[in-house]
């Protein structure tokens, strides 16, 4: 069955991104995703689709397969079966090379552990992307990413001198330095204490509106069911009824 995020945010108010992305198309879609490891299916037939205007939870129990899915999603780790869509174009086939390509102009991704590089300043981490993409550099809307996450005074140091929600921040910026289709979090409040959190994910929201992106975050937090317009929950690699 597929399941599609197609609650759309009431009180929305994102512009469309510059791409023109129709919110009728899914940006990202899954068909009968498996992944299969030492015998054991991690994800067994996965589908889902997530539409332009989506605020997707995925939530489940620790073990549940919730992180093999982003990574598949996030064109990260291939299936052993099944198709992941971009934009409708599919990625199976694609090489390496061609996969971080799609991933570099098109899926933004903030990772738990945010791998942040220890020896760029702030501002250099979030320029990544743009640094090796195919379009034009853009320093004015870095700088309102940062100025929006409200990290404008720490541009110019280095992961190790900030703290966990100043990092995550930061990684939410390099996530969204392409204005991507889609931007895909991994337990982005995992690491932080509640009022960090509430603050991080906020940002988080306030981004992804002024960039008109979907958003899907993997979570196993219950608190964060309230924030999100459609959700879906993974059990034992399936998708729950």
């Amino acid at each position: 069955m597929d399941r599609a995020a197609d609650t759309p945010d009431p009180d929305s108010t994102a512009s469309e991104s510059p791409a023109s992305r129709s919110n009728a198309d899914p940006v990202l879609r899954a068909e009968s995703v498996t992944v299969e490891r030492g015998g054991r299916r991690v994800l067994d037939g996965v589908s889902l689709s997530v539409p332009a205007d989506a605020r997707l939870l995925i939530r489940g129990p620790s073990g549940a397969g919730k992180t093999t899915l982003f990574r598949v999603l996030g064109l990260l780790e291939p299936p052993t079966s099944g198709e992941v869509y971009v934009e409708g174009r599919p990625t199976g086939s694609l090489r390496e090379g061609e996969r971080a390509a799609v991933r570099r102009e098109t899926v933004g991704i903030v990772f738990q552990d945010f791998q942040l590089v220890p020896d760029l300043t702030a501002r250099e981490n979030a320029a990544l992307p743009q640094e090796h993409a195919r379009g034009n550099r853009d320093p004015d809307w870095l700088d309102e990413l940062f100025d929006r996450l409200d990290i404008a005074d720490l541009a110019g140091q280095y992961p190790a001198t900030l703290s966990g929600g100043e990092r995550q921040r930061v990684a939410i910026a390099r996530a969204l330095a392409n204005r991507p289709a889609v931007v895909l979090a991994d337990e982005p409040t995992g690491q932080l204490d509640p009022d960090t959190a509430e603050r991080t994910l906020s940002l988080l929201f306030e981004a992804r509106e002024a960039t008109g992106t979907a958003l899907v975050v993997v979570s196993h937090d219950r608190s964060l069911l309230d924030r999100f317009s459609a959700r879906v929950r993974l059990v034992d690699g399936r998708l729950d009824e």
